[in-house]
This record gives C-alpha cells, sequence and structure tokens, in this order.
C-alpha cells in the first residue's frame, strides 16, 4: 500500500460547480481513474477514507458531490454515526433531494466529472473504473451504458432499483455497455428483491455483457458502509476483495 494525498476539487459541470473530494498515491504520478459515486448520505467522511483506501492501492479516485444543485456537502446536516431508523428526519430531507436527480441530469454531471479526469495529469490516460454504493450502484451502471468508450469496469454495491419496469430503469442501458461489470446485492434488501436481481442478470446476460452478480448473504442495504447501522464488516470485506480484483484485471 502507498501513501495517499487527499483534497477537495471543483468540477465545472453544465449547471454549475460540483465540490468533490480526489484522492491518489501521493508520488503524484498518474494512476489509473476511479470514478466513485455516493450513498444517500452524500460526500462525507466515510466515503473519503474509502476513496483513500482504494487510491493506497494504487488508483487515482474522484468523489463528486452529485447533489451539488443542492449545496456543498454535506447538503443535509449529518450525525457521525448515521442510524436513519433513529432519526427518520435524516431521509425525510434527503428524498427530495434524489429524486430531483433525474438519470438525464446525472448523466450530464457524469460527462463533466469524466471530463474532468481525462484532463487531470494525475489520472492516466485510458478508460477509468466505476464504483457505486446503494443510489451510486444505479449511477455507475448508466454511467456505464452512456459514456461506455469511457469506462472499462463498472461494481455497484446493494444498490437499488436497478431493474424496474420504469421507462428510465438503469438495466435497459446493458446493450450499449462494453466495461466488465460486478454487482455485491445485499441479501435483505427491500429496495432491490428477488424479481429485480433476475431481472439485470438476465438482460446482461442476454446482451452479451461480462459481468458478475452475487448476493451477499445475510447482509442488509447499506453494508458497505461502516458509519451507518447497516454496516457488516465480513460482506464489507467481501466487497473490497471483489472491487480491487476488478479494478486490477481491468485498468
Amino acid at each position: 500500500m502507498t501513501s495517499v494525498q487527499g483534497a477537495p476539487v471543483d468540477i465545472r459541470t453544465e449547471d454549475g460547480v460540483a465540490d468533490a473530494y480526489l484522492a491518489r498515491p501521493a508520488d503524484g504520478e498518474p494512476r489509473p481513474g476511479v470514478l466513485l459515486y455516493q450513498d444517500a448520505f452524500g460526500l462525507r467522511p466515510h466515503l473519503r477514507a474509502m476513496a483513500d483506501r482504494i487510491a493506497a492501492a494504487g488508483y487515482t479516485v474522484l468523489v463528486p458531490n452529485v447533489f451539488y444543485r443542492h449545496g456543498r456537502a454535506p447538503v443535509v446536516e449529518l450525525p457521525e454515526f448515521i442510524d436513519p431508523g433513529a432519526r427518520p428526519e435524516i431521509f425525510e430531507a434527503l428524498m427530495p433531494v434524489m429524486r430531483s436527480l433525474t438519470p438525464d441530469l446525472a448523466m450530464r454531471d457524469a460527462g463533466a466529472y469524466l471530463r474532468w479526469m481525462a484532463q487531470s495529469p494525475l489520472v492516466a490516460e485510458g478508460p477509468v473504473a466505476l464504483t457505486g454504493y446503494c443510489m451510486g450502484a444505479r449511477l455507475a451502471l448508466l454511467t456505464a451504458g452512456t459514456f461506455p468508450e469511457r469506462v472499462a469496469a463498472a461494481a455497484g454495491f446493494h444498490g437499488g432499483r436497478l431493474a424496474t419496469d420504469a421507462p428510465d430503469s438503469p438495466h435497459l442501458v446493458a446493450g450499449r455497455i462494453t466495461a466488465e461489470l460486478y454487482f455485491g446485492h445485499a441479501d435483505d434488501d427491500p429496495s432491490l428483491p428477488p424479481e429485480q436481481i433476475a431481472l439485470l442478470e438476465d438482460t446482461l446476460t442476454e446482451a452479451g455483457v461480462r459481468h458478475r452478480c452475487e448476493v451477499y448473504e445475510g447482509a442488509g442495504h447499506g453494508f458497505t458502509q461502516a458509519d451507518t447501522a447497516a454496516y457488516d464488516e465480513p460482506s464489507a470485506e467481501r466487497h473490497w476483495a471483489a472491487l480491487l480484483d476488478l479494478l486490477k484485471r481491468t485498468l
């Protein structure tokens, strides 16, 4: 593992400026790029720590505040330890913010994030990888299908609503994906019931997408997030092994 430097950065988009966090090996050499998409709670110390861990494995990692239209992170006030069951007002505040980020807006922003990475001297030339958590898994899947020439790999963990009957469901981009995909699904996740898992798997297979989908037994929605009540350490460590293996194979 190499020593890591992290710093805030601002990214100009078509709709304003997105605040973000950039983690990279401290030697300053260009490294393969990884775009990390947040969960609903957004850019905060835990996500920065996740980016640092990926960077320590030899990557330059960008974590944008995808809710930047509502302000700089944190968009809503968060406790040090997040237990939505005990603090329902957190999700009450976040839900309208989440709903406002339509797929069209999210992909417009994704183009800006990818352009910024392509222009950064800290990111090596060539395609990047994506990893996303909860809602970020949807964004990773959509980005892989919207910018196939820029994405070599995409991973999603405890993602919700990945394969619905909505006309803009993320799984519908499968036919345009050229990246290798990995999904680590939560075993106990009302936002991704078994029928959605099956539809996602079938759609990716029919489209000829290289992929692996695994259900993490006993893991609930949010299992990778160590600053929340959903955290499950064995499943989180399994996610790290799968993610770093995917990055090593594809970047």
